[in-house]
């Protein structure tokens, strides 16, 4: 996937990522929960009608979304998948740190300094 847009996301206390390659317009959703897992491949696997903002916060148009036709489709979808999944997007975690530390108990203990890179 060398052209790829990456969001982490989280299903109840399991963390997981969202690869999309723009070449192949695919997705690969990796998160350890199964059920998550299915709930969020269904969900961008399946068109949406989304009202979708554009000039202002009151004007909104309804719009056929195909989550997988383009980043900009991916994103509106994934600003919605939480209603029809429970599959929350985590926009502002790292997806580095969602693959470095998977879990809770892969974390560093004790107070210990961590980083995402090994710079």
């Amino acid at each position: 996937m060398a052209n790829t847009f990456s969001v982490a996301i989280h299903y109840n206390d399991v963390l997981g990522y969202i690869e999309y390659d723009e070449d192949t317009h695919k997705a690969v959703v990796t998160l350890p929960d199964e059920k998550g897992k299915k709930l969020a491949e269904e969900y961008l696997s399946t068109t949406h009608q989304i009202r979708v903002p554009h000039e202002t916060l009151v004007d909104f148009s309804e719009e056929t979304i195909d989550p997988l036709a383009d980043v900009r489709s991916l994103q509106i979808a994934l600003t919605r998948i939480w209603e029809a999944t429970e599959v929350y997007v985590d926009w502002s975690r790292p997806v580095e740190f969602v693959k470095k530390y998977p879990t809770l108990d892969s974390l560093p203990k004790g107070g210990v300094p961590f980083k995402l890179s090994e710079n």
